[in-house]
């Protein structure tokens, strides 16, 4: 059983920073990609950033890039998030990607997790 866990969330003011964890259990995910989403009310679910097995293997949407860093510790990830503003409000989803494949395709995560809210207060 897979399982996948978000930690971190929580208020935040405009400028500021916060790190969120994820914590993946249940397999070995040593050729794995794992990653993160994030959903804000009214909107589309948008890709954030992801990491493979290597480490050249990053990925990250274009509105965050320069602002956040995914790093990765087996099969535990974080999302440090720095300039934090407003259009950064939603949820964060934690996923894991299939048996090596990179970068996965956004219908190619196969577990998620139950979201951690971040709300960037202006």
């Amino acid at each position: 059983q897979v399982q996948v866990v978000e930690s971190g969330g929580g208020l935040v003011q405009a400028g500021g920073s916060l790190r969120l964890s994820c914590a993946a259990s249940g397999r070995a995910f040593n050729v794995y990609a794992m990653g993160w989403f994030r959903q804000a009310p009214g909107k589309e679910r948008e890709f954030v950033a992801a990491i493979g097995w290597r480490s050249s293997m990053l990925e990250y949407g274009d509105s965050v890039k320069g602002r956040f860093t995914i790093s990765r510790d087996k099969n535990t990830v974080y999302l440090q998030m720095n300039n934090l503003s407003s259009e950064d409000t939603a949820v964060y989803y934690c996923v894991t990607g299939r048996l090596g494949v990179w970068p996965p395709p956004p219908r190619e995560y196969d577990y998620w997790g139950q979201g951690t809210q971040v709300t960037v207060s202006s």
